[in-house]
């Protein structure tokens, strides 16, 4: 048995707990109090530290962290267009893999534990499972076109048994229509049948861009003449991307919505209907100018959210406290009150919100005795977070971009003294690599 201390245990869904202890035996918590009543065990204590639950990022793409800094101040079209062909051509697979590991790195070091990941190659899966961490890998899924649901729909079933039999208690499988701008209706339709016939669960991009949200209500903008480019039929499909989902089948199966930003209460309340979960990202939001979700109307609603980094590509960090920090400014800021989403909300947010979105809370997301060991200890004698005062404040207001001291996912220890156990000393250099493979190609788009 391992016993944790530190000057404050924070388990989210009880009160802070100071000179407190965790123990943990076998992967799983057996005690959550006072360290004088804790039972005896091998001893680690962290002194002046916090120790939270791991931290949750419910939504990003690892394998494209070594594009951070490639895609800068590109209208939202425009970026997608050149990620997709500079991965195309300027990345192999390994290249890829390697950006997914060293995504996983950086969000350890950020006391990051478990990753919600959309991905179209299935490496990242490889990647979690080699790493040690808690996740689960959506499988993506394109096809614009009509005529493509047959092909796109064998390939992703194909690629689903191919990856299914990988699957761990940490690490699950997912399936993920990419987006409405990507996606026909006939595709999202074969893909909610899939999802129901065979039990996976969906994540999916949604209601994140005005360009995406005039295709669909208008078949008008940016999204609209690229399809017409190829000759594809451009139709208004639904009053908004949310409620094509739900004409669409996909809603029915209680995905998880990725980004939500652009919708209204009739959208809200739809997605509630639906029991529908929400990964927030609110830096990601903000970066590409698509605007603040309304987060205070869906946690009063009754959504469960959780809070996502989106892709180093378009965030150019993982910080999921960050991530909480901007969730509660952006909220003040946007609604001109200094009391909505609280500091202990926005924590939920990163904590057992998280879990509950990708519906994993009942092994993580908090401290309690029967759930996994699932730990992040940050240390608190940095001067800006000194005095605490209220802790939970602490962390939110305070901590953002602290790196993590201790984490450890499953009662296994992955990063000590703020070091990645056995880090592959060659990772750094070859996503550098990576990064000038991608200027590279930018060098000759330019040249030719």
């Amino acid at each position: 048995m391992k016993r944790y201390r530190a000057r404050w245990i924070v388990p989210v869904t009880q009160p802070p707990i100071e000179n407190g202890c965790i123990a943990e035996d076998g992967g799983r918590i057996v005690y959550v109090g006072d360290a004088a009543a804790a039972p005896n065990g091998e001893d680690h204590d962290f002194g002046d530290a916090v120790i939270l639950p791991g931290l949750i990022n419910a939504h990003t793409h690892l394998e494209l962290t070594s594009m951070r800094g490639f895609l800068e101040d590109l209208c939202f079209n425009d970026w997608i267009d050149k990620l997709r062909s500079s991965r195309k051509e300027a990345l192999t697979g390994d290249m890829l893999l390697d950006s997914a590991r060293y995504g996983i790195v950086e969000g350890l070091e950020s006391g990051v534990t478990t990753y919600a990941d959309t991905c179209s190659t299935g490496l990242v899966m490889l990647a979690m499972l080699e790493m040690g961490v808690r996740g689960i890998m959506f499988q993506e899924t394109f096809g614009s076109g009509p005529e493509q649901c047959d092909a796109s729909i064998t390939a992703l079933r194909a690629r689903v048994a191919e990856l299914a039999p990988l699957r761990t208690d940490l690490v699950r499988l997912g399936i993920s229509p990419h987006a409405p701008y990507t996606v026909s209706d006939a595709l999202y339709r074969a893909t909610a049948d899939f999802a129901r016939e065979d039990g996976w669960r969906m994540g999916l991009h949604i209601a994140e861009s005005a360009a995406e949200h005039d295709l669909v209500q208008n078949g008008a903008g940016a999204f609209a003449e690229e399809w017409s480019e190829r000759n594809l039929e451009v139709v208004p499909r639904g009053r908004s991307p949310v409620a094509l989902l739900e004409t669409t089948g996909c809603l029915a199966t209680s995905p998880l919505l990725i980004h939500a930003v652009r919708i209204d209460s009739e959208d809200i309340r739809v997605i509630a209907k639906h029991n529908c979960t929400v990964a927030h990202c609110p830096a990601s939001n903000a970066k590409f100018g698509h605007g603040i979700s309304p987060l205070a109307e869906l946690l009063e609603a009754g959504v469960t959210v959780g809070l996502g980094s989106d892709s180093v590509a378009s965030n150019n960090r993982m910080d999921i406290l960050e991530e909480a920090r901007l969730a509660v400014l952006l909220q003040r800021a946007s609604r001109r009150n200094e009391s909505v989403i609280s500091a202990h909300q926005a924590l939920e947010l990163a904590t057992i919100g998280g879990a509950r979105a990708l519906r994993i809370d009942g092994k993580v997301g908090s401290l309690e005795v029967g759930k996994d060991a699932d730990l992040s200890v940050f240390s608190l004698s940095a001067a800006h977070v000194t005095p605490i005062g209220n802790v939970d404040a602490a962390i939110i207001f305070a901590l953002a971009g602290a790196k993590a001291q201790f984490v450890a996912v499953k009662g296994r220890p992955l990063l000590v003294d703020g070091k990645v156990v056995d880090l592959d000393p060659g990772l750094r250099g070859r996503v550098h690599a990576a990064a000038e493979a991608l200027s590279a190609w930018e060098k000759n788009q330019s040249a030719s």
